[in-house]
């Protein structure tokens, strides 16, 4: 494989929420480099980038390896989302432009139209890029970064069941941009608070004993944690 070496830092970090490496596994600049065709130099970027994101450690004599996050911290990450993601769409209801309404409201269609079809592997692929898009209506980068990569830790730690009820979910996303559009600050907020609480009840982490399948508390709330892109 050979990429651009601007694209190794997120070549590597999908291979790691991908599961391609193990976490505690160790990743050596020598071998990652021959992996994706470049040298090393922007190998030891990249892990400097994702030992920052949490995504890598280093360790005394065994040099850059996966992160192994403990239960507790994958809780946080979801309380953490549940909190940002309302703010997101608060801020986003009084900074977004009509190019962001534009792209929010055709990934609604698009969602409610596959919803109603049954296609769960489409809508996963629109949640994300809907959350996505409406982060970046929220004008703020420090955020939209911060929320990305929370989705990206999310989709590493967590594996998302399709909702119960797709058509009622891609309602409420609907109602979330007509706020948005109104400059209703307040009530897209709130929708968006309900609408991640509820999404968090789908999550199932990945790791921790074994085919765990109980729900992770949060001080809060009950949940079980995207992606992506989402």
């Amino acid at each position: 494989m050979r990429i651009p070496a601007h694209s190794v830092c997120t070549a590597i970090r999908d291979d790691i929420v991908a599961g391609v490496y193990e976490r505690g596994s160790r990743l050596t600049e020598e071998l990652l480099a021959r992996r994706y065709g470049v040298s090393r130099v922007p190998v030891r970027e990249a892990l400097r980038t994702l030992e920052a994101e949490g995504f890598v450690v280093t360790r005394r004599h065994a040099g850059a390896c996966v992160a192994e996050p403990t239960e507790q911290e994958a809780a946080d990450l979801l309380e953490m989302r549940m909190l940002l993601e309302p703010l997101g769409a608060s801020r986003a209801a009084q900074r977004r432009t009509e190019a962001h309404l534009k792209v929010l409201r055709g990934l609604v269609r698009l969602g409610q139209e596959r919803a109603r079809r049954g296609s769960s592997e489409d809508l996963r692929s629109l949640g994300g890029w809907f959350h996505e898009t409406l982060a970046q209506a929220s004008g703020s980068h420090a955020l939209t970064s911060t929320l990305t990569q929370l989705r990206h830790k999310i989709a590493w730690m967590y594996a998302v069941e399709a909702p119960a009820n797709p058509v009622e979910s891609w309602a409420e996303h609907g109602a979330i941009v007509d706020a948005v559009a109104r400059g209703d600050g307040d009530r897209a907020r709130s929708l968006t608070a309900l609408h991640t609480e509820r999404s968090s009840t789908a999550h199932r982490l990945r790791f921790g004993g074994g085919e765990r399948q109980d729900r992770v508390r949060t001080s809060q709330h009950v949940v079980n944690m995207s992606g992506p892109r989402h």
